[in-house]
């Protein structure tokens, strides 16, 4: 009698112990999660080849990866861990992307954007995703980081757990189409002039790609690489235009600006058409005398906010300080010469595609190296905006560009005049509702001329350059077919489904809570009579 109440008590608790490991979610959950970038640079391989995913998600602090779907949060995504999954061929990598981005440690988003750019820098065939966190997946998360937490513990315990409570989650992404090259890619360039007084006048060229870049291209907003560049250069047009519109306050100068889809992270693609514009007439028409180039990108950072990449360029290392020194003498203005390397087929910053045809050129950005981890990442979004800055930096082109194209210094003017005040002041509201638009979608370049909400902000572009600028021109380019430059591949976001499933121990532990429940059945039937007796008996000491 007693080893049958044992036998009972112990199955209850059983029973117990998988009711409380049940899962509040259903049994599969079906998500989508977005590739890694996968393209080619000349002969250059970048990004995962790899798209099919069957397998069990594990954490990434599991000593056995092989053949195993590793979760990663933003805090677990290193270049040690990512390369080790890697190493171990794992089948898979995914990564969990928090909703709320402005609640992540500034040192962890620092810290991921450099594995983020180390990680594409080289091919794997192991395929990565990138998918923003919800409730099934966070669940999924710490119910696999138990797991493996578990692991640490005694053997008993261990295979006690794994028997009775644990739960796997399967990972299926079950597309098996290849993975196809995009061959019709298109590239658009948009361009417009505010024409000066003067017939054989200098022209200012200022230019500020709006494509965007990171790990996954459907993540890729791009705020501060570089949504904060083309926000400066259409409030420059706005602001410029009215001073172009009456003849008391119009310049000599040609200024033109232009908006171009070649994020230097992918090489300056559309050089096409830079290159028209030195071929005779054109050339001729629209720079009757080309003086300075510049490039504004990723403006929103950092207390010492431009480094200047300069060659050549008087009007940076003269009027761009004293514009600081007067209005923001707290910000530090760097001039970062850099040669450039004659024998690499690529150039590291646009401007100096123009410093090679002998025209002075520079790019603004707090960003000195090219190849920093800051000029592309899925973590780069409208919540790391700092638009206190990115105004006085707008301030700062602003007043700068209208010394030089003035004479201001030249004329005794006080160090400290304003141009860009009252009316013609930098519109907060204005700069905000062009953040908005502008990374309101992604903005990598193979998404640019595919998809409704990417041509939508392409075509919105081009119309408030109609409403700021003269003579706007759409140059479209497309690549060649035989020998592309660049060629991105398709798959860039895939339909994935997470079943919730037993680990096989488990079917043992069920079939020997079945046996000992028919057991302890058979054993009562059959022994009904003692049982019965056994029964009466206590019941009536306890009467008595």
């Amino acid at each position: 009698m007693m080893l049958l109440s044992s036998a009972a008590v112990w199955l209850l608790l059983c029973v117990q112990c998988l009711h409380g490991s049940a899962l509040p979610a259903m049994s599969s959950y079906e998500f989508t999660a977005y590739r890694m970038q996968q393209y080619n640079l000349a002969q250059q391989k970048h990004g995962c080849r790899g798209a099919i995913v069957v397998a069990e998600a594990r954490s990434a602090d599991e000593p056995s990866l092989t053949r195993r779907c590793v979760i990663m949060k933003v805090q677990d995504f290193t270049v040690e861990k990512y390369f080790e999954a890697v190493r171990q061929n794992a089948a898979a990598v995914l990564i969990l992307l928090p909703q709320n981005i402005s609640g992540v440690p500034h040192e962890t988003i620092k810290a991921f954007m450099v594995s983020e750019n180390e990680a594409l820098q080289k091919e794997t065939l192991t395929p990565v995703y990138v998918v923003p966190e919800d409730e099934q997946l966070l669940y999924m998360y710490e119910e696999v980081r138990q797991a493996a937490a578990s692991r640490t513990s005694s053997m008993f315990v261990r295979v006690l757990r794994s028997m009775v409570t644990a739960t796997a989650f399967q990972i299926l992404v079950s597309n098996n189409s290849p993975i196809k090259a995009i061959t019709d890619n298109t590239i658009t360039t948009l361009e417009g002039v505010l024409a000066g007084t003067g017939e054989d006048a200098p022209t200012i060229v200022i230019t500020a790609y709006y494509d965007s870049y990171g790990l996954a291209p459907w993540l890729s907003y791009g705020a501060d690489s570089n949504g904060s560049g083309v926000t400066i250069l259409l409030e420059l047009a706005r602001l410029f235009q009215k001073l172009y519109s009456t003849s008391a306050t119009r310049p000599q100068s040609h200024d033109e600006a232009s908006a171009t889809a070649n994020n230097a992270k992918l090489e300056n693609i559309t050089f096409q058409w830079m290159e028209q514009k030195f071929r005779g007439r054109e050339r001729a028409k629209l720079f009757p005398k080309l003086t300075y180039f510049r490039k504004i990108s990723s403006l929103t950072k950092r207390k010492h906010v431009l480094s200047v990449l300069m060659v050549l360029c008087g009007f940076a290392a003269c009027y761009t300080p004293q514009v600081v020194s007067s209005r923001f003498p707290w910000v530090k203005v760097g001039l970062v010469h850099k040669k450039i390397n004659l024998v690499e087929s690529t150039v590291a910053w646009e401007h100096e595609r123009y410093s090679l045809r002998r025209i002075q050129a520079f790019t603004l950005s707090h960003v000195e190296d090219p190849k920093s981890e800051l000029r592309g990442s899925v973590l780069d979004t409208m919540s790391q905006v700092d638009f206190r800055k990115l105004k006085r930096n707008g301030i700062i082109i602003a007043e700068a560009l209208a010394r030089y194209m003035y004479n201001l210094s030249d004329k005794g003017s006080p160090r400290d005049i304003q141009v860009f005040k009252g009316q013609l002041d930098f519109q907060d509201s204005h700069m905000s509702s062009l953040m908005s638009f502008l990374t309101s979608v992604p903005r990598s370049a193979q998404l640019l001329d595919k998809e409704p909400g990417q041509i939508l902000l392409v075509n919105s572009l081009e119309h408030e350059f109609k409403h700021h600028l003269q003579q706007v021109h759409r140059h479209t380019f497309r690549q060649d077919k035989r020998d592309p430059e660049i060629t991105f591949f398709d798959q860039m976001n895939q339909p994935v489904v997470m079943y919730r499933v037993k680990p096989a121990a488990f079917d043992l532990f069920l079939g020997g809570c079945i046996t000992a429940y028919l057991g302890i059945v058979y054993y009562s039937i059959q022994n009904f009579r003692h049982l019965y007796a056994r029964l009466k008996a206590a019941v009536k000491t306890k009467h008595q």
